[in-house]
Formats: C-alpha cells, sequence, structure tokens
C-alpha cells in the first residue's frame, strides 16, 4: 500500500511524481509514465485530461479550478485502472 495525498492510504498505489510526463500542465495533478491510454480519465473528466497525441498517453491538459472540477480529478484518480494519476498535494 501507498499513502495518496490528504493521508489517504490507496490500495493500489499512486503515480510515480519522478515519472511525471512533462507534458502535464502545472500543478498538482498529474499522469506518470506508467499510463495505458485506456480514455477512462478522458471520459470522466474530459475538460482536465486530454490525449497528447505526441505520447499517446492521457496527460493533465488543464489543472482543476472549481469544486466540480476538483471532485472529477480525483475521480478519474481513484478510477484510473493502472493508478497513473497523481496528486503531488502542492
Amino acid at each position: 500500500m501507498r499513502s495518496g495525498g490528504r493521508g489517504r492510504v490507496l490500495p493500489w498505489g499512486m503515480a510515480t511524481l519522478s515519472e511525471r510526463l512533462p507534458e502535464n500542465a502545472p500543478g498538482r495533478y498529474y499522469v506518470d509514465a506508467t499510463c495505458i491510454d485506456c480514455d477512462q480519465c478522458r471520459a470522466i473528466a474530459p475538460e482536465i485530461f486530454a490525449r497528447n497525441e505526441a505520447s499517446g498517453l492521457s496527460v493533465v491538459a488543464k489543472q482543476p479550478l472549481s469544486a466540480e472540477e476538483l471532485a472529477l480529478a480525483e475521480e478519474a484518480l481513484t478510477s484510473c485502472a493502472t493508478a497513473s494519476i497523481g496528486n503531488d498535494g502542492a
């Protein structure tokens, strides 16, 4: 088990900051290199996540700002089958 943001313990782990994709928008949410481009995050939060055509992987295109966007980003994070979405808490 690995510790997630805000003191959560995630049984499946979480993305690794050292593997954060450089194409992510600056901010606390990110996608790391373990992404398999399943499209789940983009289906849940299309305003936040996008497909990077060059890498073929999902990235955070825009950091969430509103309470609704934050909730969608967290839902995508917890729904990610490969635990490739991270929240560094910054």
